[in-house]
């Protein structure tokens, strides 16, 4: 046998430890991936609520799961979103467990959990990459701070309204008096995004989205730009401050005169897909479902008798 053939297998458990059926959930997948004989690890903050003996307690930093094979996480998208925060620099992939309440990022029902298990001790899924963007705040040419995120990175209003001026590639589109802007991934085209009125953009379109929230101008549509562009938001210096989220996770005071710019990251969130056929779903199956479309009077494609 050969070495890499008798490296045992490492998978991550990570759940939202404030919600019991995330922990019951828990301890249902370690003792399935135990009893397959792979190796569990849990993280030290969450070792105490989900733990299960056979698992292996690690520090919550990247190093301490770059060489696993998954991270199983069961919550909603917060959970996934705090789960990638590790896993990115990693390079490790996540399969998300739903047990939130929209849960774009899940790739299973908490009903198919035992199913997704099995099909992680077959190694029967596939890995995709999520673009994710890279952030950076400056003020008169000087870098204030420097972050990622694989939904968003919102600009927001602190107390009033922001004034700012958007600009694409170096060059300025508009001026908004607004209670934010919002730049966006595919991925988190179905977050924040979609809530101030942005377009739905299916996660294997290479894209960054540009979408001004309650804004007061004739001319604030969501906007599709090359993944190659540099967005930037400029915040007008006379009109006061804001704050920036990434991924409604880090924050980051803006001040007066601030400038936001976000460009396509080197770095990707690698997520796992179940192989077809099984609990998995297409992207059009699954917006069906979160958002519960009407689709009464499908027939579909006509096919030969």
């Amino acid at each position: 046998m050969s070495d890499r053939a008798s490296v045992k297998r490492t998978i991550v458990v990570t759940a939202h430890t404030g919600r019991e059926p995330a922990v019951r959930s828990a301890h249902l997948v370690m003792r399935r991936l135990l009893g397959a004989g792979l190796n569990v690890r849990v993280l030290d903050g969450e070792a105490e609520e989900v733990g299960c003996a056979g698992a292996e307690v690690v520090p919550e930093t990247p190093e301490a799961i770059e060489d696993s094979e998954l991270i199983i996480v069961l919550g909603g998208d917060g959970t996934l979103l705090r789960a990638a925060e590790l896993a990115r620099p990693a390079g490790v992939p996540l399969l998300g467990v739903n047990l939130g309440h929209v849960g774009f990022l899940a790739e299973a029902e908490v009903e198919d959990l035992a199913t997704a298990v099995d099909r992680v001790v077959e190694s029967r899924y596939d890995v995709e990459e999520r673009m994710t963007i890279e952030v950076v705040v400056r003020l008169n040419g000087q870098t204030l701070a420097r972050t990622w995120a694989l939904n968003e990175a919102s600009v927001e209003k602190m107390d009033r309204m922001l004034e700012v001026v958007a600009e694409i590639d170096g060059r300025p589109l508009s001026r908004w008096g607004c209670d934010g802007v919002i730049c966006a991934t595919p991925t988190g085209s179905t977050a924040y995004a979609f809530s101030a009125g942005g377009p739905v953009v299916w996660p294997e379109v290479e894209a960054l989205l540009l979408v001004p929230n309650s804004a007061h101008a004739l001319f604030a549509r969501p906007m599709v730009v090359s993944p190659c562009s540099e967005i930037a938001v400029e915040i007008v210096p006379e009109t006061g401050g804001g704050v920036l989220w990434c991924d409604g996770r880090r924050r980051f005071d803006l001040p007066p005169g601030a400038r936001v710019e976000v460009t396509r990251a080197g770095i990707p969130v690698r997520l796992a897909r179940l192989l077809p056929g099984e609990t998995a779903s297409p992207f059009t199956d699954r917006l069906v479902a979160k958002f519960e479309l009407p689709v009464e009077g499908w027939r579909g494609r006509s096919r030969p008798q």
